[in-house]
């Protein structure tokens, strides 16, 4: 047995023996189902999960079940590693692809201080400067200017499907000192994503989170604000009304009913970033500060974090991509991995002209995703290119 399979059987172990996939139940039947094909099996297909584990017989490519189970398994790992730590190396469940993989202990940390089990801790005062009223279950319809839509939005302004609009939310929560509520603070922890993850951390580790509290809260980056100004004005020429809700409440249902605009940032996705990456030709690294061509290996990492304090440039990206899920609906992806990237994306995904090697793909209705370079300096949106702009599945 090498390095690597050793690696694999002992972090499974770990994981069995935590309990943090359950001892019993559909979850822990997915885990045990994936670890039993080891760490160099090719991945499973949603159909064959659906049948082997769910017993759904007859099961289709598409099966919701399936998809909304890995996305809870993957969330659980990063739960895992986040309480346990990586120094013996981490089981990983990359984002559409259904298989474990096994990663080596990092000989340094990663450069991006951003990572998805990182623990920010939010003042009150910052969180009010940040969060904006959320707009779940409300409906918004057109009657303000009519900004003519391209090529990209036309297909679903022609659908008799209703829009959806996904905003990239996050979860926070609250540590209240009863004897000194003055003291109180709000954190975001990239491992608490709902009241039910804080539950099960307060019971599995009540000296981190005992005295945390679920206060309702969810934010969004003020990126997404000026995304909606620009898009809004287009999806509202729909007949029907447009609708908002976060991202974090999507479902397999709501791809049933409604064509979906993810607008956010890729670390906010959500039950969308496993529908999106399992076709795509991008993977998420280390971070959700990074993205990696699968076929070429290239990764693109933004530099919003390093320099956004200083007057230097810097590099963040932006991804825009339209694709029809499996199950009919018209998905559209506009996201990025930092603010400056979602800004300087939004007026480009509306634009009249579209640069040349986006152009044709956009012009036939066929699935595309591409990548833009977006020029930043602290928080500004100076320039723009496409780095990478091609058809998807």
């Amino acid at each position: 047995m090498d390095e690597a399979q050793a690696g694999f059987a002992r972090e499974v172990e770990r994981v069995r023996a935590s309990g943090l996939v359950g001892r019993a139940g559909r979850l822990r039947e997915l885990f045990d189902f994936l670890a039993a094909r080891g760490p160099d099996a090719a991945p499973a297909s949603q159909a064959e999960i659906a049948e082997t584990v769910f017993g759904h017989d007859g099961a289709d490519a598409d099966d919701a079940t399936a998809r909304v189970y890995i996305h809870r398994l993957r969330k659980r790992l990063e739960q895992f590693y986040d309480r346990e730590g990586t120094a013996g190396g981490r089981l990983v469940l990359p984002a559409g692809t259904y298989a474990l993989h096994f990663r080596a202990a990092e000989t340094e940390a990663p450069p991006e201080p951003r990572s998805r089990s990182r623990r920010w801790l939010i003042p009150v005062l910052a969180l009010l400067a940040l969060a904006a009223a959320f707009l779940a279950g409300r409906s918004l319809t057109g009657g303000g200017d009519e900004t003519e839509a391209n090529a990209i939005w036309q297909p679903f302004l022609e659908s008799e499907r209703p829009i959806m609009i996904a905003v990239g939310d996050y979860y926070i929560f609250g540590e209240i000192d009863p004897l000194r509520p003055e003291e109180g603070r709000l954190i975001r922890d990239f491992a608490i994503d709902t009241p039910t993850d804080l539950a099960r951390a307060q019971e599995a580790d009540p000296d981190r989170y005992g005295a945390s509290q679920d206060m309702g809260l969810n934010y969004l980056p003020f990126s997404s604000a000026y995304a909606l100004q620009a898009l809004m004005p287009v999806l509202a020429q729909h007949p029907q009304p447009v609708a908002v809700m976060p991202a974090s409440q999507v479902t397999s249902g709501t791809f049933q009913d409604f064509n979906v605009v993810y607008i956010g940032l890729i670390s906010g996705m959500g039950l969308i970033e496993d529908v999106n990456f399992m076709t795509s030709g991008f993977a998420v690294g280390e971070s959700y500060d990074e993205l990696i061509d699968v076929e070429s290996g290239r990764r693109y990492v933004s530099g919003e974090a390093r320099s956004l304090a200083s007057g230097r440039y810097y590099r963040d990206y932006g991804y825009l991509a339209r694709f029809r899920e499996p199950g009919g609906a018209l998905v559209a992806v506009v996201a990025a991995e930092r603010d400056t990237g979602l800004r300087g994306l939004a007026p480009l995904a509306v634009s009249a002209e579209h640069p040349e090697a986006l152009a044709g793909l956009v012009e036939d209705g066929a699935p595309f995703e591409t990548l833009y370079e977006i020029t930043g300096q602290q928080g500004a949106d100076l320039d723009e290119r496409v780095v990478l702009a091609r058809a998807r599945p």
